[in-house]
This record gives structure tokens, C-alpha cells and sequence, in this order.
């Protein structure tokens, strides 16, 4: 095949790749799985120079399988597998994006295109260990696509906030919050995201504040794990920006957990985690706890 054709060099390894999958020809054997094991790898090596058209026919190849009907357990394990597959070889190619510079365009159309699958993933049914993989996966995914993609990713956070807000409405579904449980966050985009929070939060309904402090929770708890060089720094350098919205939030929380009583196990895990990013005021409070004050 001529390399003068790219185009057609690649969307034919695409092709291959997707005929190789489980949902196309059943059970893997070992010399089936390392042909395709092969291919995955040289798509992921083509995506450093054909970015945008790899993680469409990924993308593409997710629809696909999303659009195979389950035909007894057979079916249903092949179709888990090739998801599996599929996914790993998405996270592999948005982790060469690091070094990329992909036109805006390219960004908003493969983001856009990619992302409500990724995210209907989040949520597929079962408890197997297998379905489970899955959504981390999904989860994992979503991850390394906020990297180089947050303002899209936030974005979409804040217009279903707005979307809430307007509704009015408290059995509309959270949708797009649950991004804030997968994206990548230093501390200026946590800043940022708590920020919107506080601004939000008296003008949602009571349900989506329930579903918003655990996402936030775990957006917290992603930072954490992800950079936890910034938290030590700021045990030393504490950030006046987060501790004012840290603070504020603490505040909405106290009243929404006196209000309902039965929500209070949602609150304090992330009061507690709030505090902690408040090194001055938690200093503050332990102070006052060794001299026997309030």
C-alpha cells in the first residue's frame, strides 16, 4: 500500500483492526489476540501523526459495538471484550496528545464526537467484573481527555448547571455533572470548578446538590491522588483563591446538611476534605480546640 496515501493507509488498519475484534469474529484465539494486539499498537504509533482520523475510527468502532444487539451470554462477553479493547487503545492514543498541538477544530469535532460515548459507558448496567472494567475504562478515558481538553469538558459542566438552573425541574437528570467525577484537575481547575460551584449553588434544586457534592468530592479526591506535589505545597503556600471558595462552600454545606438531616452523610466527607485544603483556618480550629474554646 502506498504511503503517499495516508488517508487510506490508516482507515484501512481501522477497518482491519475493527474485523479483528471479538464482536466480528467471535472467541480470540492467542495467535488472533497478538495479530490484533499488533494492530492496536501501530494505531496507537499512527495517532502521534494522524491523531484526529485514529480517534475517529476508534470512536467510530465504539458505535459500532454500541449498536450490536446481545445474542445470548457469547455475544454479550465478546461485545464487553471489544469494548475493552477499543477503550484501552482510545486512552493509549489521547495520552500521545500531550506533545500535540491539534487545531481547534480538530479538538471540537473528535471531543465532541467521542464523548457521549465514552460517557453512556459510565453507565452500563451489571455488576459483572468485566461491565466493571468497562466503565473504568470509560472513566479512564474521560481522564486523559480532559488533559488537553478541559475548558470543553468544563464547559459542558457549567451549561447543565445553567440547564438545571433554568429547568427549574428536580427530576431532570444531572447529565454532564457526572464529568466532574472524571476529569483531570490541578489546583487551578479544582479552584475554577469550586468556584462555579459556590456561584451555582443556592440556585439548584436539592437533588442536584446531593449529586454534586459527591462528584466534587471525588474531583477532589482525583487531584489528590494526581498531584499530590500541589498539596503538600499547599500545606506550606496556602492559596487565598481556594481557601475563600473552600470556605464558602463549607458554609452552603453546613445549612443544606441542617436543612436535611438525611443528607448529612453525603455533607461532612466533604467538609472534612474542604478543611483540609484550608490549612490556615484548620490550623485555626486545632488551635482553638487545645485552648478549650468553641
Amino acid at each position: 500500500m502506498s504511503t503517499s496515501k495516508p488517508v487510506e493507509w490508516v482507515s484501512a488498519l481501522i477497518e482491519r483492526f475493527e474485523d479483528q475484534l471479538p464482536i466480528k469474529c467471535g472467541e480470540l484465539t492467542n495467535p488472533m489476540r497478538s495479530n490484533l494486539e499488533q494492530n492496536k499498537e501501530c494505531l496507537i504509533a499512527l495517532s502521534r501523526f494522524k491523531f484526529s482520523l485514529v480517534i475517529n475510527g476508534l470512536t467510530d468502532i465504539l458505535k459500532t459495538i454500541d449498536n450490536t444487539r446481545f445474542g445470548g451470554y457469547d455475544q454479550e462477553k465478546n461485545i464487553y471484550e471489544s469494548y475493552l479493547i477499543v477503550l484501552d487503545a482510545v486512552e493509549q492514543c489521547l495520552a500521545n496528545t500531550k506533545d500535540l498541538s491539534t487545531s481547534r477544530l480538530d479538538e471540537a469535532i473528535y471531543v465532541n464526537k467521542l464523548l457521549p460515548v465514552v460517557c453512556k459507558l459510565l453507565n452500563v448496567p451489571g455488576d459483572g467484573i468485566t461491565v466493571q472494567q468497562v466503565r473504568q475504562l470509560a472513566s479512564n478515558v474521560l481522564f486523559a481527555l480532559s488533559v488537553n481538553n478541559f475548558g470543553t469538558l468544563f464547559s459542558k459542566v457549567v451549561s447543565r448547571l445553567e440547564c438545571l438552573i433554568a429547568s427549574g425541574d428536580e427530576t431532570c437528570e444531572a447529565g454532564d455533572l457526572d464529568l466532574i467525577q472524571h476529569m483531570n484537575v490541578d489546583m487551578l481547575k479544582l479552584t475554577r470548578l469550586l468556584n462555579e460551584e459556590v456561584q451555582k449553588w443556592r440556585l439548584l434544586k436539592k437533588f442536584h446538590h446531593t449529586e454534586l457534592v459527591k462528584s466534587v468530592e471525588k474531583a477532589i479526591w482525583n487531584w489528590l491522588d494526581t498531584y499530590p506535589e500541589e498539596f503538600t505545597d499547599l500545606q506550606k503556600r496556602p492559596n487565598a483563591e481556594l481557601s475563600d471558595n473552600c470556605e464558602k462552600l463549607f458554609e452552603l454545606l453546613d445549612s443544606f446538611g441542617e436543612a436535611n438531616r438525611r443528607k448529612v452523610q453525603y455533607v461532612w466527607p466533604l467538609q472534612m476534605m474542604l478543611l483540609v485544603l484550608c490549612p490556615i483556618i484548620l490550623e485555626e480550629l486545632v488551635y482553638a480546640l487545645e485552648k478549650g474554646g468553641p
